[in-house]
């Protein structure tokens, strides 16, 4: 895909055609703020069509074996291996990632459509004793049908891919609805499709307004599932739409996430986990650390030596080599960050290093910032920080910690450092999240289950569990048998 003009208007990817549309959505780099690309977009009815195209094309997808399904998964994923660099250029150019982090974004694309690729053909049912003389019982596992995937801006390509992969492993055809934002990356993944040769209808894009189509999807009765990620907000909002039809929700939701460290861990680890945890993609993460709790032994030593980490973090165009954080997606994100650290640091709060734009960039950039002392009751250790912002508070105990950590409405992932084998048993099982990472501050991988509990979601995504949100169990009773 050429990124290098923005006059030209980049063609839609519909029941197996590319088409070019109006209006055009502009694409702007947050880096420099200009626009550098525009995309097609289609309407209500167009989004109504392509659920029809994609109804028409269910039954031949779903009747392919789970291999050959697993086939088309596997030639996706060697056309996006193939195209690595490109895929990940262009992910920092929408979203302002540092490069690194894209092409880091672009690898586990890959390994996601290669583990659902092998899935497809485990998607087992099952015989079940009888109790009555002359029945049969089995269960099998049958496609739910055409689904609308809504990704979000901030992993526009891995977190797309999430959905669509083992949605397309289990039998349903696709309709992918990226952010407005970012929907480059999407159609990179759609000529991969394309070339993979996957039978029209299969996978489409729908990019145009987030209202219109959203609305088609969730009145439509031919889209049979909707798997979503993004804020809660808008989580709840379509758990209330979903109500008329009863339609099936998949939803991947807000996160707040506590890291907690313990005065036996090791110091050096815990501070590159905190590092990881709160600063990779500026911040912008549903997981990353939110509320940073250090034990009163070695909470100065942890302060000292993490604010001058944090302080040698570069920050600058992602596409610049050595950058550690790039832009935040626009300048009301910043805005939003600025007023947590102004309600922190008006709650006896320290400052210790970052808190403001810096000089010679745009509006879209925010320093690093560390917090010292935060309060319980002010807004960053109550709401989600999308940016590069790092409360700190101090704790006494384990106890203590733990009902601080649980005490929020969400539930999507934690993390726990220590050295003591009993105490991080302990806690990963008193901890309220989908997922908890001990000692380790990259813990989703395609082989283990992804999601949320309380209001951090609905539904698992990845691991054998990622498909299965995707598939109906059907009872087939025998009887007159022998």
């Amino acid at each position: 895909m050429n990124t290098s003009s923005p006059d030209s208007i980049r063609p839609i990817y519909l029941n197996g055609e590319w088409r070019t549309s109006s209006p055009a959505l502009e694409v702007i780099n947050p880096s420099t703020g200009e626009v550098f690309a525009q995309v097609s977009t289609i309407d209500r009815e167009g989004t109504r069509q392509a659920i029809a195209d994609a109804d028409a094309a269910w039954q031949g997808w779903r009747d392919l074996t789970g291999k050959e399904r697993g086939a088309y998964l596997h030639a996706i994923a060697d056309g996006i291996e193939k195209r690595a660099d490109e895929i990940a250029h262009t992910i920092s150019l929408e979203n302002g990632k540092p490069l690194a982090q894209g092409k880091g974004e672009v690898g586990m694309t890959v390994d996601h459509f290669r583990w659902f690729a092998e899935e497809a053909r485990r998607t087992y049912g099952r015989v079940i004793p009888h109790q009555m003389p002359g029945k049969r019982h089995l269960v099998i596992r049958q496609s739910v049908g055409v689904v609308g995937a809504i990704a979000p801006w901030n992993f526009p390509l891995v977190l797309a891919v999430r959905k669509v992969a083992p949605a397309l492993a289990a039998g349903c055809p696709v309709l992918l609805k990226p952010a407005s934002a970012t929907p480059l990356s999407s159609l990179l993944l759609a000529e991969a499709v394309h070339e993979a040769g996957l039978p029209k209808g299969v996978f489409q894009l729908l990019i145009g307004k987030a209202r219109e189509i959203g609305a088609e999807l969730m009145e439509n009765p031919a889209c049979r599932k909707i798997t979503f990620t993004g804020s809660t907000e808008v989580g709840r909002e379509l758990i209330r739409q979903s109500a008329d039809q009863v339609k099936k929700l998949s939803m991947e939701l807000g996160g707040h996430a506590p890291l907690i460290i313990f005065d036996d861990a090791n110091l050096d680890t815990a501070i590159e986990g905190a590092l990881i945890t709160k600063f990779r993609n500026g911040g912008q993460s549903c997981i990353a650390s939110n509320r940073i709790y250090v034990q009163a032994g070695i909470y100065e030593k942890f302060l000292e030596a993490f604010v001058k980490k944090t302080q040698a973090l570069k920050i600058g165009d992602g596409l610049t080599d050595g950058i550690d954080i790039g832009p935040l997606i626009d300048s009301a994100a910043v805005d939003t960050a600025l007023k947590h650290i102004e309600a922190a640091t008006a709650s006896g709060a320290r400052l210790l290093c970052g808190g403001k734009r810096p000089e010679g960039f745009n509006d879209s950039f925010l320093e690093a910032t560390v917090l010292a002392d935060v309060p319980e009751d002010t807004l960053c250790m109550n709401e989600e920080t999308f940016a590069p912002v790092a409360p700190v508070s101090v704790f006494d105990h384990e106890d203590e910690v733990i009902q601080r950590a649980n005490d929020t409405d969400y539930g999507l992932a934690a993390y726990v450092f220590t050295e003591n084998l009993n105490r991080a048993w302990r806690v990963a099982e008193a901890l309220e999240a989908g997922t908890v990472g001990v000692n380790d501050a990259v813990p989703s991988t395609s082989q283990c289950p992804f999601g949320g509990i309380k209001q951090s979601g609905l539904g698992r995504e990845l691991g054998s569990e990622g498909i299965d949100g995707f598939l109906e169990s059907k009872h087939i009773s025998f009887g007159g048998i022998g």
